[in-house]
């Protein structure tokens, strides 16, 4: 009975720990991600003398990214405007996070 209540004790202090670790993993590949998509319109805008960029330009095989995965059902901008902050919206359904290029 003892060995029961202190398995439930240490799930009970473990399954929180681990949820804020899950949450800040996806908040950093998020992050991550709109670095990626601010770099490639940077590169976009310099190459085609732009200031706007529709993420079907930066987003492909033969494009500045190969491919944009998301973590948590994330959001990302259908374009991007130079000098713009990028959001990212729902991530997990719940957070947003604003990347300043």
């Amino acid at each position: 009975m003892i060995v029961v209540v202190i398995i439930g004790l240490l799930a009970a202090m473990a399954i929180p720990a681990f949820q804020k670790v899950r949450v800040a993993s996806q908040d950093k590949a998020v992050l991550n991600n709109a670095r990626q998509m601010a770099a490639a319109a940077d590169q976009y805008y310099l190459e085609n003398g732009a200031t706007f960029a529709n993420s079907s330009s930066l987003i492909g095989p033969t494009s500045y990214v190969k491919a944009l995965n998301t973590v948590a059902s994330e959001t990302y901008p259908a374009a991007y405007t130079q000098g713009i902050t990028i959001t990212i919206d729902a991530i997990a359904s719940a957070r947003t996070i604003t990347y300043a290029p």
